[in-house]
């Protein structure tokens, strides 16, 4: 397991953007991020499309549980949700795009599939009890595994660049979703999913803010 240094250093040196924990609700979420990366690093090591497979399963989910809890309170007290739904329902169609795309480049086994709805019922149980006990403890989980995506992308760019991954053409499902050119290829869907995750990774750290100040809905 890398020390909060190392960490660091890597999200530097890819000139990312990191949340540095505030207190000890922030560190357990960066611990549990950082604890479930060994498993990711050591199962798919450099298959990098079939890690986003899993990951991106794991993606998804987040969104549609904090949309679907977030809907439920504004029913409750009878208030606005300030826009928090819909970025929260978009985040997670957003994940099941990229979801479906690497589906059509990495072609997963069937164990590769059972270990996709596997990992799916785990992680919904156990986040939609922690949205539902700690929301802000959930969003901040959410920002340090797109923080993890976005890196992951950058590894997954530099092999695509020293011609260790072939940069096949682009599936035609990530050509129609991101208006891509219809000659783009692997590496050019690779940049937008980044760039998607980046946006996931700020909104999400924004909305534990939020909770933190007490300027949520």
């Amino acid at each position: 397991m890398k020390k909060d240094a190392d960490y660091e250093a890597e999200l530097a040196s890819e000139n990312m953007h990191h949340h540095v924990p505030q207190d000890f609700r922030d560190r357990f979420a960066l611990r549990l991020v950082k604890f479930l990366r060994v498993f990711a690093d050591k199962f798919f090591a450099g298959r990098y499309s079939h890690r986003a497979v899993v990951l991106e399963t794991v993606a998804a989910v987040p969104g549609m549980v904090g949309g679907l809890l977030q809907h439920l309170k504004a029913l409750r007290h009878i208030r606005d949700d300030q826009g928090w739904i819909r970025e929260l329902i978009e985040e997670a169609d957003n994940e099941r795009m990229h979801l479906m795309t690497f589906i059509e480049i990495a072609q997963p086994s069937k164990f590769e599939r059972f270990l996709v709805a596997a990992t799916q019922l785990i992680f919904y149980n156990f986040y939609f009890f922690l949205y539902l006990l700690a929301p802000r403890v959930a969003h901040r989980v959410v920002g340090y595994l797109e923080e993890e995506a976005v890196v992951s992308y950058t590894q997954y760019l530099e092999q695509i660049d020293a011609g260790l991954i072939e940069n096949i053409a682009a599936p035609q499902i990530a050509i129609d979703y991101w208006k891509l050119s219809a000659n783009a290829r692997l590496r050019d869907v690779v940049l937008v999913i980044r760039e998607d995750e980046a946006g996931h990774r700020d909104k999400n750290h924004e909305f534990a803010d939020k909770i933190a100040s007490g300027a949520h809905p």
